[in-house]
């Protein structure tokens, strides 16, 4: 913006630039157009004769503008569409209400002699073993698995610890760990949750599993 050479209008145009009324904001677009063509009229008002506005000033001026005033619609319009993406979230996850659903975490439930783990190999496995382990921290159990393909790999415990005895309901942990042409490879723990409600904030749309916690969406690795 060209700097006005009349001093006599400087507090016009300091009070063009600074409205005093607290409910102007710069991020609506219809006054942010009113206040700089004010400000730019009445720099055209009181140029200076002997050295005016040249038009590429008044071009630039002018392509300011438009950047502005585009920049306001554009948050607008993404803020609508993240407004409707969360919508559309909402319903979707509202439809996984009662359904069983793995995510990341170690912790698994005993209850009726039946606990539902599961893993996710990031890539193919010779080997995969699976030790499960009460609040002390003591291995109750240990599953040995085969080759494993990358994926998804949902488990179910019978309940029966090492000697052949039931372990008591209650909560256990458990830990994962795959082989791969004689070395570890990665592989990641999922605890089973049963999808009770669906809760939308600022933080976006949320799953509320009673034994998990909240998790989102994209925290899912398997519906059950």
């Amino acid at each position: 913006m060209s700097t006005v050479q009349n001093p006599g209008v400087t507090n016009n145009l300091l009070a063009t630039m600074n409205p005093k009324s607290s409910t102007s904001s710069a991020s609506d677009a219809a006054a942010a157009q009113d206040r700089f063509m004010t400000l730019l009229v009445t720099q055209m008002k009181n140029q200076d004769p002997m050295n005016p506005m040249d038009n590429a000033q008044m071009t630039s001026q002018l392509a300011q503008l438009s950047t502005v005033t585009g920049i306001d619609k554009l948050n607008t319009t993404v803020q609508s569409l993240m407004g409707t993406f969360q919508s559309n979230q909402s319903l979707q996850a509202a439809g996984m209400i009662g359904h069983g659903v793995l995510v990341p975490g170690s912790s698994i439930d005993l209850a009726n002699g039946m606990g539902l783990l599961g893993m996710e190999l990031t890539g193919p496995a010779d080997s995969v073993k699976v030790n499960i382990r009460d609040g002390a921290g003591n291995v109750v159990h240990s599953i040995t698995l085969g080759a494993q393909e990358a994926g998804t790999v949902p488990l179910q415990w019978d309940g029966l610890t090492d000697s052949g005895t039931a372990a008591p309901d209650g909560k256990y942990t458990f830990d994962v760990s795959a082989v791969l042409a004689g070395s570890a490879t990665t592989v990641n723990a999922l605890s089973f949750g049963q999808v009770a409600s669906v809760s939308t904030s600022s933080q976006g749309v949320k799953l509320n599993l009673p034994n998990v916690g909240s998790v989102n969406l994209a925290d899912i690795r398997q519906i059950l």
